[in-house]
């Protein structure tokens, strides 16, 4: 059974706090590729996955885009209700398919205004969330294509219970904000090197600690800023 403390976030709050929200919880599927928000849309909810994962685009005019960010059992989508903004100015998409708890916007705004710990919790995690995004805004412009994978890579397993990712090549490129052609380029030498296997769609990670070693260092800052910020 489906519980809301696999989500560390809502495993933190008080006791109190969870009676009051927890029934207010629900649980939803996500699945591959479904876009919970767009630039621009108010927020009616926020999301709390348990064992899915959220990416963060930001999205040109003509339709370009690369992620900023993931979101998985560690955090929540849409922090824009709490940081003063109705609406987000980013597009997030389930970029690995599983479930969420869903909770009214309204219902966490007013929490967030009452409720000093949970405010210092969401504090905590978005301050988290922004170096994520401050740390790969870095990568994709100083890093190549390979050590962009790696990172990307690690950060969903970190919020994956096993070490199989359903994605294919086109979405990652879309993630990446890469053509198609240098993630499989990247995949191949990977899958090579016996750190990866890349089928139909499925990727295995075999080999996490050559995985780790081919990363750039972008990956273990974000690491090591998310777990401090995460002692709750």
């Amino acid at each position: 059974m489906i519980d809301p403390n696999e989500n560390v976030l809502l495993k933190a709050l008080p006791e109190a706090t969870k009676q009051r929200l927890f029934p207010q919880l629900k649980i939803i599927k996500l699945p591959l590729g479904k876009v919970i928000y767009e630039v621009g849309q108010n927020l009616e909810n926020v999301y709390f996955p348990i064992d899915s994962i959220v990416s963060l685009l930001n999205v040109l005019e003509d339709g370009a885009s690369a992620e900023i960010s993931v979101v998985g059992n560690e955090g929540v989508v849409g922090i824009a209700v709490f940081m003063g903004g109705e609406s987000t100015i980013n597009r997030a998409i389930v970029q690995s398919a599983g479930r969420a708890y869903k909770l009214s916007a309204s219902v966490l705004f007013d929490e967030f205004n009452d409720n000093q710990i949970l405010r210092e919790l969401l504090l905590r995690y978005t301050q988290a969330l922004m170096a994520q995004m401050a740390q790969t805004a870095i990568c994709n412009r100083h890093h190549s294509i390979d050590q962009q994978l790696c990172r990307w890579l690690l950060l969903s397993l970190d919020r994956l219970a096993s070490n199989n990712l359903t994605m294919t090549q086109e979405l990652i490129a879309n993630m990446l904000g890469v053509r198609r052609e240098g993630v499989t380029e990247a995949a191949g030498k990977l899958q090579k090197l016996g750190v990866i296997n890349y089928k139909r769609g499925q990727i295995t990670v075999t080999n996490r600690q050559k995985l780790e070693t081919l990363c750039c260092e972008c990956y273990a800052v974000v690491k090591i800023e998310t777990d401090r910020l995460e002692t709750y």
